[in-house]
């Protein structure tokens, strides 16, 4: 079994979550998101998969860009906040888990063991 792990080396969470995983011999194919941004479409998937209707929530609010691109605005399109997320990957949640078409985000990290 292969998990993908949309991951940041500087992320304590992340490092984790990673940790975890591979204590538990499972094979983790790195996407280290923030050189390898998902598309729109990896996007819409995602919130798929984490079950999660709202973009906001796949956000990292205490981010700059956030405040900087005036994403809190209430107006704002579906497409408009998955669109900041592709041109600033910062903005998305870490680390996120992606197994057999499920994922979880590793907050805490232990919460991707629901899919694995």
């Amino acid at each position: 079994m292969s998990v993908t792990l949309y991951h940041n080396p500087r992320c304590s969470k992340s490092r984790a979550t990673l940790a975890l995983l591979e204590a538990r011999n499972l094979e983790v194919e790195l996407r280290l998101y923030l050189e390898q941004g998902p598309s729109l479409t990896e996007l819409e998937q995602l919130l798929v998969m984490l079950g999660m209707e709202d973009a906001r929530s796949l956000m990292r609010k205490s981010e700059q860009a956030y405040q900087s691109e005036g994403l809190a605005e209430a107006g704002l399109t579906r497409h408009e906040l998955l669109t900041a997320m592709v041109n600033h990957p910062k903005l998305i949640q870490r680390p996120i888990a992606i197994n057999q078409g499920q994922a979880r985000i590793g907050r805490p990290p232990e919460a991707v063991l629901e899919i694995v």
